[in-house]
Parts: C-alpha cells; sequence; structure tokens
C-alpha cells in the first residue's frame, strides 16, 4: 500500500494540469481518464481471474511492469503533443496495469489474514491500509507538485516509473501466496471459465452483491472526476494557474483526510446498525458536499469542502469493503472484486468526459452540482442491498 500509494500519488495532484499542457482541452484530458477507465473495464474480469488462477503475486508483479511502461509512455507522449488518439491507446493500456492490482491485493490480504486466524474487525485492518495511503499519498502528491514547480510536469512521472521498479523487485523477492493455492492441473481456459461461472454466481447473481455493485458508477465514477477537477479548480479559485504546488496540497489535503478517515473507519461504522446504513449516509452527505463546493466562489470554502469530502470518502470506503469481503468466498473474492471495480469503471466511461464537456460549455463548479445530482442516484440501489439483512451487513461491537 505504501509503495503503490506513493508512486502513483506522484501525478496525483498535477495529472490533469499534465494533459491540459500537453495539448489537450478539459474534454479530451477527461476523456483520456475515460479510456483509462474504459481500459479497467475491458481487463478488470480477465485480470482478476489470472489472479484466481495463476495467483495474488503474479498478478502483482504483471501490474508494477505494466504501469511502470505505460507511465514512461504519458511521459514521451507529454514532451512530443502526442495526437488524442495515442493518449486514448496507451490511457487503455495503464487501465490494464491497474486492473492487475484490483481485487488480487485485496484478496492477497484477506486470504492471509484467515490463513493466520485473524479474529479482528476487517475494518480496522482495511482503516490502517487507508492511513498509510494516506501517508503514501500526502507525500508523493507534495513531492509531485514541488517538483513538478521546480523542474516541469515530465518529471514526477517518471520518478513514479522508478518506484515502481523499485516494487517489482520487492515484491518478486519477498511476496507469497498465504492461505492460496492456484489450482494446476486444469488448462487455463477451462479453469477461467470455472472461475468466471462461479464469480457471476456469487457476484451480480448475488443480490446484495449485486446492488452495491451497481450503485458503484454513479459513486466511484463521480468521485474520480472530482479528485482531477479539483486541481485546475483550486488554481482557478487561488488566481494563479501556475501555482502547481497549491495543486499537489489539493491532493496532500485530501490524503490527510485519507488519514483520518482510516482511523474513523471503525468508530463510524459502530454509530450505524447496519453497514449499508453508513454508506447510505455518506453518500448523501457527499451530495449536500458537492453542491456546496459547485457553488461557491471562496478558495478557503473549497478547501474546507474538500476535506470532508475526503473524510467522507477515506471513512466509508473501509466498511463498503468489511461489507462485500463478508459475501464473497475466498476462491472467487479477486475475480468478484473486479467486478465491482469493474462496474465502478463503466460509469466513469461516460460520466467524465461528460462533466469535463459541462466544464468546457460553463464552468468547474457547475460540473460539481451536476455531479453531485448523478451521485445521489446510488442511495435507492443501496437500500435494496440493506433489504436482504445478511450478516455482513450487522455492526459488531
Amino acid at each position: 500500500m505504501l509503495g503503490n500509494t506513493l508512486a502513483a500519488s506522484f501525478i496525483w495532484g498535477i495529472n490533469t494540469l499534465f494533459l491540459l499542457d500537453a495539448g489537450l482541452n478539459n474534454f479530451e484530458a477527461f476523456a483520456a481518464n475515460a479510456f483509462f477507465t474504459l481500459g479497467m473495464v475491458i481487463f478488470e474480469v480477465p485480470t482478476g481471474v489470472i489472479a484466481d488462477t495463476w495467483g495474488r503475486r503474479a498478478s502483482y508483479l504483471l501490474g508494477t511492469i505494466t504501469l511502470a511502461l505505460t507511465t514512461l509512455a504519458y511521459y514521451v507522449m507529454w514532451q512530443i503533443h502526442a495526437p488524442f488518439a495515442l493518449w486514448a491507446i496507451v490511457s487503455v493500456l495503464l487501465g490494464l496495469g491497474f486492473t492487475f492490482f484490483s481485487g488480487a491485493v485485496e484478496a492477497w490480504l484477506v486470504d492471509a489474514l484467515h490463513f493466520a486466524k485473524y479474529k479482528g474487525q476487517l475494518e480496522s485492518v482495511f482503516g490502517k491500509g487507508q492511513m498509510v495511503g494516506g501517508i503514501a499519498m500526502l507525500t508523493g502528491s507534495v513531492a509531485g507538485g514541488v517538483i513538478a514547480q521546480a523542474t516541469d510536469l515530465g518529471i514526477p512521472y517518471v520518478l513514479r516509473a522508478a518506484v515502481l521498479g523499485l516494487l517489482f523487485i520487492g515484491a518478486f523477492v519477498v511476496m507469497k501466496d498465504l492461505g492460496f493455492t492456484p489450482e494446476k492441473g486444469k488448462r487455463p481456459g477451462k479453469a477461467m471459465k470455472e472461475i468466471l461461472s462461479a464469480s457471476l454466481t456469487y457476484g451480480l447473481k448475488n443480490p446484495p452483491v449485486r446492488w452495491v455493485m451497481l450503485a458503484a458508477p454513479f459513486t466511484a465514477s463521480v468521485g474520480f472526476y472530482v479528485f482531477y477537477a479539483l486541481q485546475p479548480y483550486l488554481l482557478e479559485l487561488y488566481g494563479d494557474t501556475g501555482a502547481y504546488s497549491i495543486a499537489g496540497l489539493a491532493a496532500a489535503i485530501i490524503a490527510g483526510a485519507q488519514i483520518a478517515g482510516g482511523l474513523l473507519a471503525g468508530r463510524i461504522r459502530q454509530l450505524f446498525k447496519r453497514r449499508t446504513s453508513a454508506l447510505i449516509a455518506a453518500t448523501l452527505v457527499t451530495f449536500v458536499v458537492l453542491l456546496g463546493l459547485g457553488l461557491t466562489s471562496s478558495f478557503a470554502v473549497a478547501i474546507a469542502l474538500m476535506c470532508v469530502w475526503g473524510l467522507l470518502f477515506a471513512a466509508v470506503n473501509p466498511i463498503r469493503q468489511a461489507y462485500l469481503n463478508g459475501l464473497i468466498p475466498s476462491k472467487q473474492r479477486a475475480t468478484v472484486l473486479s467486478f465491482d471495480s469493474l462496474t465502478g469503471n463503466v460509469g466513469g466511461i461516460f460520466v467524465q468526459p461528460a462533466l469535463g464537456r459541462v466544464t468546457d460549455l460553463s464552468s468547474y463548479g457547475m460540473s460539481f452540482v451536476a455531479g453531485a445530482f448523478i451521485q445521489v442516484l446510488a442511495v435507492p440501489l443501496l437500500y435494496r442491498s440493506r433489504m436482504f439483512d445478511k450478516a455482513s451487513d450487522k455492526a459488531v461491537s
């Protein structure tokens, strides 16, 4: 978590600025992000099946090397002001790199906890993971913004690729699959077909899991857009579009909120009798926060609302993870979690460029208001999941 997030966060505070500096407009910049999301949609299930057949370690190693190479490709395209078609292709491959992580790393962790006979709450483990991720994001995003301002917007991408290379070496030496044994003796095609079928049974055909997955396109896609749109929006409110360190600071503030959210995840869950109640409440509060972000003209108020937005996401995400993991068998865990990530990414394919177009036609503020109304559509779907009254939904004191 520390290494992955540190590598990724070098560019999180400046990615939109980087794309705009490469000659793309707002629609094209968020369309490039949408192609990244499309790559995740295309490859989520195949890479999840790889994790459930070849092993989580193999999936992690493939992810690090793929991300390193595609990040370097981004740097080269920025230098030559590549046409949008190239950005679209490489963004799809960048999405492939991330799909090797999604599902596989979380499944690797949960399997290892069961192997170690861990008796505690999953929220506390996921919360600690978010704290570590928040610390890495705080470090990487501030460093990325400062380095970009001191050098240029491309250097953080080179640093990201270098850290990913080190992670590949480290994981190759020390990472092991604990509590999981890849199935041997079967042809890969047949094994993948069997796992995919079982994953559909425990995923989309499993009603409480299905409704949480169907809510993801409305929450994940808007969250992804807001995170990246905050970079130029805050610079606009600040009054200096060249202050890249402010963009890095924005990502760092969200990282701080993530650390706090990780600390509070267990306590927040105990405020509710059901995990789904916490998810619904957070979605409604986020709706109000995004409306405030879109309508304010104050830099200070926007920073405060951004802190609340980041805190809500970080505090509730471990609750959602614990709820889903309690409904999924171990053998299908990586693939079903990849399905979950896929559903969120499907929404991103359409929502991100659409909100980017709203920005081109109106303003960033209006795109946040539109995003608020898209995200709140998740509430009735989360309520449907709650109606099944599963044991995984009950809060544990």
